[in-house]
């Protein structure tokens, strides 16, 4: 009798899972916990107008990936998972604004003349 093969072991789904409370950041304490604000300072917003902005961004993407985030009890929060997701999409942005410097324009239309020629045969 020729050997048979056991089925795959199931692996479990998040619907088998039981659900896991995570950490959630209002937009302050999500921009210090990314490192673009002052822990000290209370005063200093700095990131959170870029977290707000990028959680707003449209859904066609014409602007970049929109964030992930969600509103409980009309805060903005952030989960340990979506900071890791708005990292990541910083780091793509990053590369991607880095590697458009580096490649010259495209040319959109014809040559400009040079004033030398145009002086030269008037």
């Amino acid at each position: 009798m020729a050997a048979r093969k056991a089925p795959p072991a199931p692996t479990p789904t998040p619907a088998d899972l039981p659900p896991v409370l995570e950490r959630f950041y209002n937009v302050r304490n999500a921009a210090v916990r990314l490192g673009l604000a002052d822990p000290s300072n209370p005063e200093d917003t700095g990131g959170q107008r870029w977290l707000r902005d990028g959680f707003n961004r449209p859904s066609d993407g014409s602007q970049g990936r929109k964030f992930p985030g969600r509103y409980m009890g009309g805060q903005l929060m952030f989960s340990e998972s979506d900071l890791a997701v708005i990292t990541e999409i910083a780091l793509e942005e990053t590369e991607a604004r880095l590697k458009a410097k580096t490649q010259p324009p495209v040319s959109t239309g014809r040559p400009r003349r040079r004033k030398a020629l145009a002086l030269a045969s008037a």
